[in-house]
């Protein structure tokens, strides 16, 4: 809403708007007045009004049509109707299809104006709210939240329900499916959005440096401890610790986990002293760590302290209507960053992006745009442009030519240990066993891809994986 709230009014009697004019000029409003209700209707496609007051019988149109049209035009628009034919049964239609109020003629100054204030401050708070949902939007699109399916609305609702309250969350999805922009929207949408938001990777790191990451440490504490150092906790203090990977945290380092978040306190390493902070843990894993906690791999009592909100994220495959939305917010990216000037992409070129296979989701589209557009020499990304950026894993297969209408359906299971297992093996294979180049293609640690063979019990070999050539390690 502008710094001052718009009414409309119509009525076919110039007489009757010059009255109201008069009436309501000192209250504040900018006036748009007609005779005529169809000139109204259409400019109010273009000039939207925040009220509109008007006549119930008139030649050209009816008030409740004016009323019905209103509605679609400009459903926030509030409509206060008046009429010199004063009928309950059309009282109680004009509320029935959404009118605030209905006044008698001839017009009732005083509760014209009280109606007046009363639309005035209903428009200011829909304003409001208005602006707060944009804005809303706007901080999830910045953490790359964007989708229009209903699944990822549904997720984007719950965010918005817990950004305020939750102090921990998990978050769970397949490796690249943008888990880490969920707790980033958590931390945007919540108080704490003034402070920091602090990541780590639980999978990147040695495991005898856990603790110092996290809590610190004091000079001497260890061999290498030249000096004082706050932990990651204490660098977060009043935002969030965003914990990737949850389920590689050693199980010393559980213990210590579970600590903090019961008692709010740390420890630095080498001190006796306990500090106390303030932070919201965001933690999240692409396994099913309620299995690993059932086994004895995760400590189960620090998966429910952790699992008070769980947020699952749906990989790419199950949100395929998203990827339009997707490419375009990508591609407006990768045109700034590689000074291009590029549009959108062809027609062949999306349904190239849909009939995907997408085992490394958002994450793997997005590094295919970014090479596409890299590689880009016009203003809109070809079919080969897309081709020639996307892994042969992640390309749809050719279509026969009995089934050319039947799109290539990937290969599908609830079970996320199965998808990783296969996803594992076919990168080590393309990779002819480099376990180090099978680790960067899958965004791991090398100490994380050996610890994933060891669970899924695989020996990348040249009897497993084909002819894979010596593995390097």
């Amino acid at each position: 809403m502008g710094a001052r709230p718009v009414l409309l009014v119509i009525d076919d009697e110039p007489g009757m708007l010059a009255l109201v004019e008069r009436i309501v000029r000192p209250t504040g409003f900018e006036l748009v007045l007609h005779t005529s209700a169809r000139d109204a209707l259409a400019g109010l496609a273009a000039s939207p009004a925040d009220v509109a007051l008007i006549d119930l019988q008139m030649p050209e149109l009816g008030g409740l049509d004016v009323l019905k049209a209103i509605r679609e035009i400009q459903p926030q628009c509030g409509v206060i109707l008046m009429t010199a034919h004063a009928a309950v049964d059309s009282a109680i239609n004009a509320v029935k299809l959404g009118a605030l109020d209905y006044l008698s003629k001839p017009l009732d100054i005083d509760r014209l104006r009280q109606l007046l204030s009363q639309a005035r401050e209903d428009a200011e708070r829909r304003a409001a709210l208005l602006a707060a949902e944009n804005q809303t939007a706007h901080r999830l699109e910045l953490c790359g939240m964007i989708g229009r399916s209903a699944v990822m609305q549904e997720l984007f609702g719950l965010v918005r329900r817990i950004a305020p309250h939750a102090r921990t969350a998990l978050v769970t999805g397949e490796t690249g499916a943008g888990k880490e922009g969920i707790a980033r929207a958590i931390h945007e949408l919540g108080p704490r959005r003034q402070r920091k938001f602090v990541t780590i990777n639980c999978s990147a790191i040695v495991e005898t440096l856990f603790e110092s990451e996290l809590f610190g440490h004091m000079r001497g504490a260890f061999t290498g401890a030249t000096d004082h150092k706050a932990g990651l906790f204490e660098a977060a203090d009043g935002g969030t610790l965003f914990l990737d990977e949850i389920g590689e945290l050693p199980g010393a380092v559980q213990a210590k986990l579970l600590r903090v978040i019961e008692n709010g306190e740390v420890q630095r390493v080498g001190s006796m002293q306990p500090k106390k902070v303030d932070v919201r843990i965001v933690a999240a894993t692409n396994r099913q760590l309620k299995t690993e906690a059932d086994a004895g791999r995760f400590r189960s009592d620090l998966y429910y302290r952790l699992n008070v909100i769980e947020l699952a994220v749906p990989p790419l495959r199950e949100r395929l209507q998203d990827i339009p939305y997707l490419t375009a917010a990508f591609v407006e990216e990768f045109s700034v960053k590689f000074h291009k000037q590029i549009d959108g992409v062809s027609p062949a070129a999306e349904r190239t992006l849909m009939e995907g296979r997408w085992s490394g989701n958002v994450r793997e589209l997005r590094n295919v745009l970014e090479r596409a557009c890299m590689l880009a020499e016009g203003r809109s990304l070809t079919e080969r442009e897309i081709q020639s950026s996307m892994p042969s894993t992640t390309a749809a297969p050719p279509r026969s030519t009995d089934s050319l209408d039947r799109r290539p359906t990937p290969p599908r299971s609830d079970d996320l240990d199965a998808i990783e297992r296969d996803h594992i093996i076919r990168v080590l294979a393309e990779e002819r066993g480099n376990k180090r180049a099978a680790a960067e293609r899958l965004g791991l640690s090398r100490r994380t891809l050996y610890r994933r063979l060891e669970r899924h019990q695989l020996v990348p070999s040249r009897d497993t994986l084909g002819s894979v050539g010596s593995p390097e390690t």
